[in-house]
């Protein structure tokens, strides 16, 4: 096991949250290194938007290693990437990808079930798994069940729909167990009680802070593309206002170049 996959293992067993503020491009992610983010995450949404293409799987496989490639070469803690469904229904091709990723230098991924059967997802952790004993290397699964964020249940089904699927990940030897949009803490209690891997939870409107969610066992919280999300909307509020009148003065509140540049 590398240094790195064994620091960002032992980052899920502390008393609070591994707090992760999700970057989209090498800059964001080297910026948040700086700020004190002890790993980083990506968020697929963000990198693709960053990249040209729309969120949801649209995006190649290939541009997706090198963008990982393009941020580990700038970090010094450990990095987990978003490749969401693995860009393929077959996991074999998968695995393939994750392989790719592990000589990229990352050391985890988020791996989605989306609206496909669970038991798909379940193969795809498995076929990584194998794949990565027989190269005698090893990465962290972040299993993400969309059950709640997809409402794929019944509301009044979506607790049992969760369990029912921690129990086929974690069979299949996921590490941690990722469920966005989850808030209520009866029913975080319930999963972590539930499940003997980590826990993570998306920020989400009426979701508790970092403090009760460690207390509530949730090992990661994860920012999603809610601060791409938010830069979005200034990078337009700006850009309108400098294309209405061109006025210099719109451009103020700028992080200054030297700092910038003393990032890298």
């Amino acid at each position: 096991m590398s240094d790195r996959l064994a620091t960002f293992r032992q980052l899920h067993s502390q008393t609070q949250p591994l707090l992760l503020p999700n970057a989209w491009d090498a800059g964001s992610a080297r910026l948040f290194e700086s700020l004190g983010a002890s790993a980083i995450a990506t968020t697929s949404a963000g990198v693709a938007w960053a990249l040209g293409y729309p969120d949801g799987c649209k995006m190649p496989a290939d541009v997706a290693i090198q963008l990982a490639a393009n941020v580990a070469r700038v970090l010094t803690v450990p990095l987990s990437v978003d490749i969401e469904n693995g860009y393929s229904d077959d996991p074999a091709q998968v695995a393939d990808t994750v392989l790719r990723l592990i000589d990229a230098g990352v050391v985890g991924i988020n791996l989605e079930d989306r609206d496909k059967p669970a038991s798909l997802l379940a193969s795809k952790i498995e076929k990584i798994k194998s794949e990565t004993a027989k190269r005698g290397v090893d990465i962290f699964i972040n299993a993400r069940t969309d059950v709640f964020l997809a409402g794929l249940v019944d509301k009044p089904q979506r607790l049992d729909e969760t369990l029912t699927r921690a129990v086929l990940y974690t069979a299949a030897g996921t590490d941690g167990l990722f469920v966005p949009a989850m808030v209520e803490a009866d029913q975080i209690k319930a999963v972590v009680a539930a499940i003997r891997v980590p826990l993570n939870l998306l920020a989400w409107e009426g979701l508790a802070d970092a403090a009760e969610l460690g207390r509530l066992g949730v090992s990661r919280l994860s920012a999603g593309s809610g601060i791409p999300q938010v830069l979005w909307a200034q990078a337009e509020k700006l850009a309108k206002n400098f294309l209405e009148g061109g006025r210099s003065e719109d451009l103020k509140g700028q992080m200054p170049y030297p700092q910038l540049q003393a990032l890298f």
